[in-house]
């Protein structure tokens, strides 16, 4: 069977140990590391990647690199006195991930754009890159365009800052987190089962199993 042109370029970036894609990646590196923090960028890196969030190479749409540094957050040291364990300064993580921050960053920089998605490009010792893809809902290239005019919606507006991307929702817990038990589609199956079963408490250890009248009469339960 024949392959595509996107099943060769994401085995490319499966193998970044080769020897070709280590010079490659240590190249954009040098470049990336002196460009500024938010860059628009002429057409996608991981070309596969974008076109699976969405991605036409047609106005409208805007693909941006983000530039985020690794590592903890830090904070200003107290001016009164602390003890060490309780000064505060070090081991501050944050709650978002690397990925959404990007996002927020391409979205506070391009203000009239809606973020669409993004995807990971690479990182070295101290910055994690990120590609972004935006859409312009007021374009009419994209208001015409029945694929993607969804964007076009009051509802979407300011999505990023909401947790609705994909990096968002998996922040949220709305995507598989855990295995198969930590996600909210097995925990709606769960209530769902218990309601059927209808127990008293759905969230009760070893909740009692409540059966109808006929049911107990038959086998001879009712008092």
């Amino acid at each position: 069977m024949a392959r595509s042109v996107y099943s060769y370029i994401a085995e490319a970036w499966k193998n970044l140990d080769s020897a070709a894609m280590k010079e490659l990646m240590r190249e954009r590196y040098i470049e990336w590391r002196r460009a500024p923090t938010v860059v628009r960028v002429d057409k996608p890196t991981r070309l596969d990647r974008a076109r699976a969030i969405g991605y036409e190479a047609k106005q409208g749409f805007v693909v941006a690199r983000v530039r985020v540094k690794k590592g903890g957050l830090s904070k200003p040291r107290p001016n009164s006195g602390r003890r060490p364990k309780r000064m505060g300064v070090y081991g501050y993580a944050p709650e978002k991930p690397q990925q959404l921050i990007a996002e927020e960053k391409a979205a506070r920089k391009f203000r009239n754009l809606e973020v669409l998605g993004s995807y990971w490009v690479g990182d070295d010792g101290i910055y994690e890159y990120f590609e972004v893809i935006l859409v312009d809902p007021n374009h009419p290239s994209i208001k015409s365009d029945p694929d993607i005019n969804w964007v076009t919606s009051p509802s979407q507006r300011g999505r990023v800052f909401r947790g609705k991307t994909m990096a968002g929702r998996r922040m949220r817990g709305l995507l598989g987190n855990r295995g198969v038990r930590g996600t909210h589609h097995w925990k709606w199956k769960k209530k769902a089962k218990e309601r059927e079963l209808r127990k008293r408490h759905e969230a009760s250890r070893g909740a009692r199993l409540i059966l109808p009248q006929d049911k107990a009469k038959e086998l001879g339960l009712e008092k």
